[in-house]
């Protein structure tokens, strides 16, 4: 591993490496990948075209993905956080998701939300450790929100 990770901007030549990351991240939490069930991953750029899909990559190893997706004027939806096994707990999802608010900054959205499996501890404490509130859970998916704060000028 390098010590610098560049956050960019998927590009299609990331397809593959980002279906592989994130599909290989569902099958360490439940044992099995469907494929059918993320039909997002077949075309990411098409998929996510509306918003912000940004990977982290460790030279030309692509080691986290992350994506923001509007729901409408005033609010932002974080999903796709993932990251490699072997580079996680070294603060590249911080960097993914601190870069996605930043993107919601400019894009003046006023809230995030996000949703992850009510079983899946490390997530629920990161979420909570970088200012996301709990709010329901639904359908097995504890769901989160994030004020964004507004810069006076």
């Amino acid at each position: 591993m390098t010590t610098t990770i560049q956050i960019v901007s998927f590009q299609k030549r990331h397809q593959q490496a980002t279906a592989d990351l994130i599909n290989a991240g569902l099958g360490e939490r439940f044992g099995f990948v469907d494929t059918t069930m993320n039909p997002d991953l077949y075309d990411i750029a098409a998929s996510f075209a509306g918003g912000v899909f940004l990977v982290a990559l460790d030279g030309e190893t692509l080691v986290a993905t992350g994506s923001l997706m509007p729901v409408d004027d005033t609010t932002g939806q974080i999903s796709r956080m993932h990251t490699k096994a072997g580079y996680r707990r070294q603060g590249i999802a911080s960097k993914v998701l601190s870069a996605l608010e930043a993107r919601a900054a400019e894009l003046a959205l006023q809230r995030l939300v996000l949703e992850t499996n009510v079983e899946w501890a490390d997530a629920i404490r990161f979420y909570a450790g970088h200012g996301y509130q709990p709010t329901v859970v639904k359908n097995g998916e504890q769901h989160f929100e994030k004020p964004l704060s507004r810069s006076v000028t």
